[in-house]
C-alpha cells in the first residue's frame, strides 16, 4: 500500500517544466532555475529521463529542451506533437548559440535530428549532433556495421 500511495503522491506533485518540458515539482525544473548553467547551450532530448543520463556524465552544464517523443509517421507523431513551436520561440527569445541534438540513434531519432537541423538552420545557431560509436570496453569484432560506420565517421584527431 505504501508504494501505491507514493506513486499517486508523485504523480500529483510532478508536472512538466514550463520552459523545457523536464519533470518539475513546481513551474520550473532544477535545470531551468539554475542560473549557474550555461544559458547559451541547449540540448534537445526525446524524453525527460534522458536528462538524467546526460547529467550523470557531469560533462554538460547547459539547458535542455524535451521533445516528449520523436518523429514517427507510422505512429502518428509529426512535428506538431513535439513542442517544436516552443523550441523555435525559445531560441528566438534567448541568447542560445549552440543546439546539441541528442535524439536516439535509431530511425525515428535520426529523422527527428535531420528535421531539427533543417528547422533551426535559419535561426543563426550552431546545430550539432551527439557522436555515436563503440562503447568503452567493447570489442570491434562485436560491433554492428552501422555503429562501426558511425564511429569511423565521427572520428577526431588525436
Amino acid at each position: 500500500m505504501t508504494i501505491a500511495r507514493a506513486m499517486v503522491e508523485a504523480k500529483d506533485k510532478l508536472d512538466f517544466c514550463q520552459v523545457c518540458g523536464c519533470l518539475a515539482e513546481s513551474g520550473l525544473c532544477p535545470y531551468c532555475s539554475d542560473q549557474g548553467r550555461d544559458q547559451t547551450l541547449l540540448c534537445i532530448i526525446q524524453e525527460p529521463r534522458d536528462v538524467l543520463v546526460i547529467e550523470r556524465t557531469g560533462q554538460y552544464r547547459g539547458l535542455y529542451h524535451v521533445l516528449h517523443g520523436a518523429l514517427s509517421p507510422l505512429d502518428g507523431i509529426g512535428p506538431e506533437e513535439l513542442r517544436l513551436d516552443h523550441l523555435v520561440q525559445r531560441i528566438e527569445e534567448s541568447r542560445i548559440d549552440e543546439v546539441i541534438i541528442a535524439t536516439n540513434p535509431n530511425v525515428e531519432g535520426d529523422a527527428t535530428a535531420g528535421y531539427l537541423a533543417r528547422l533551426l538552420k535559419p535561426h543563426q545557431v550552431k546545430v550539432t549532433r551527439i557522436a555515436f560509436g563503440l562503447p568503452v570496453g567493447g570489442d570491434i569484432e562485436y560491433a554492428d556495421d552501422l555503429t562501426l560506420s558511425r564511429a569511423l565517421d565521427g572520428r577526431r584527431e588525436m
